[in-house]
């Protein structure tokens, strides 16, 4: 299952009750988060017992804590949060062969039905039975001992860290992404929101051979942590005072475009969700060119520029999450095609999850990624 066994489900399970202490963080229904202390389950059948090392926070989470839902997925208990993780095995269940204990891996969070049309075409990140981590009713990662489907579990490398292989995840988000859009070498790309998920699509559309690149963001600082990070990226801050055509033309302008249409970013990777950007995004992006929404937004857009993107005849295009993305992340990291450790900004111990999740969700602290460490030494239960 993704996480350990779900609330309602408790009581149908045998429990391994231990005296080794198992700290977690909790989102409840009325938006408030808690430590609390979990129960630690027996590994079943293809199941392993994880000591989980590093979990990353997401913007997702602070969604979940602050407005209960991301679309269709409503917070209705309490829930475990935590995706981005990495871990140790320390017990494995019946059946299980392709990882063994001590072994360090990294979590894909989402374990889908893999029996509807849409796993039997391989696009399992669609399917609608997916058991996600962290996604309510299904426990998340940010816990010293979780249960988890060896299946979805991905052995690293001694070369890649645990703090690397907690960002596996966003940028997996990005791989997919960039499957996606396609991006051509030499040709310009445009990036929204210098965000973690922006940050780490600037990073692979530079390693992809991109040029030239623009990232744009509100925040000033977050555009100067991008140059320093992608040296040869240009940076651009949103105007609040223009509309999204005039910040459009603006960048259009840095792209050259002026002068010669063909300039203009043949695609975009739009990494906010946030409507106004997606409106950049569109006016911004060359006729014919693409605009790929990997950002997450609110459930209803209203005010898309609808005819400028038939007329010009742009390609809109969006993702969900990402799928067979972690083989190729990791040999990013491990083959030093990605340098993604800069990200990091803070770190906190498991039992300072709390202060993880309010740094986290205060921008003018100048996070970039937050993550939860545990470092102490786990028992072999």
């Amino acid at each position: 299952m993704a996480g350990e066994r779900p609330p309602q489900e408790a009581k149908a399970n045998s429990l391994m009750r231990v005296s080794h202490s198992n700290p977690s963080l909790q989102v409840t229904a009325d938006h408030r988060l808690k430590m609390v202390e979990a129960p630690v389950h027996e590994p079943g059948t293809g199941e392993v017992l994880l000591h989980i090392r590093t979990t990353g926070v997401c913007g997702s989470d602070i969604h979940f804590w602050k407005t209960g839902r991301i679309g269709s997925l409503v917070v209705q208990g309490d829930c475990i949060l935590g995706h981005e993780a990495a871990g140790v095995v320390l017990k494995c269940g019946e059946g299980v062969s392709r990882v063994q204990v001590g072994d360090r891996v990294a979590i894909e969070p989402g374990v889908p039905c893999e029996n509807c049309f849409l796993c039997r075409e391989g696009r399992y990140n669609l399917c609608e039975d997916v058991r996600f981590a962290g996604v309510y009713p299904y426990h998340g990662s940010v816990q010293r001992y979780m249960v988890y489907p060896a299946k979805w579990l991905h052995k690293i490398p001694d070369s890649v860290s645990f703090a690397e292989a907690a960002l596996l995840e966003p940028l997996s988000v990005v791989l997919h992404g960039l499957q996606t859009a396609r991006l051509t070498l030499g040709h310009g790309v445009l990036i929204a929101g210098a965000g973690p998920i922006g940050l780490i699509a600037l990073a692979a559309a530079r390693a992809s051979g991109a040029h030239p690149i623009i990232i744009t963001d509100l925040e000033p600082k977050r555009l100067a942590f991008a140059k320093d990070f992608v040296q040869s990226c240009v940076t651009y801050q949103v105007d609040r005072n223009l509309d999204a055509e005039a910040n459009a033309r603006a960048i259009r302008s840095v792209f050259g475009a002026d002068d010669d249409e063909y300039q203009a970013p043949r695609t975009v990777l739009e990494c906010t969700g946030v409507e106004s950007s997606v409106c950049i995004a569109a006016f911004a992006v060359r006729r014919g060119g693409v605009v790929v929404v990997i950002g997450v937004g609110k459930a209803i857009m209203n005010n898309l520029p609808f005819m400028h993107i038939s007329l010009a005849e742009i390609d809109l295009r969006f993702i969900n999450r990402y799928r067979d993305t972690w083989p190729a992340g990791i040999n990013c990291l491990a083959g030093g095609i990605l340098d993604l450790k800069k990200l990091v900004s803070h770190k906190f111990p498991l039992e300072g999850a709390l202060e993880a999740m309010e740094l986290c969700s205060d921008l003018s602290k100048g996070s970039i990624k937050v993550h939860i460490v545990d470092d102490v030494d786990a028992a072999v239960l």
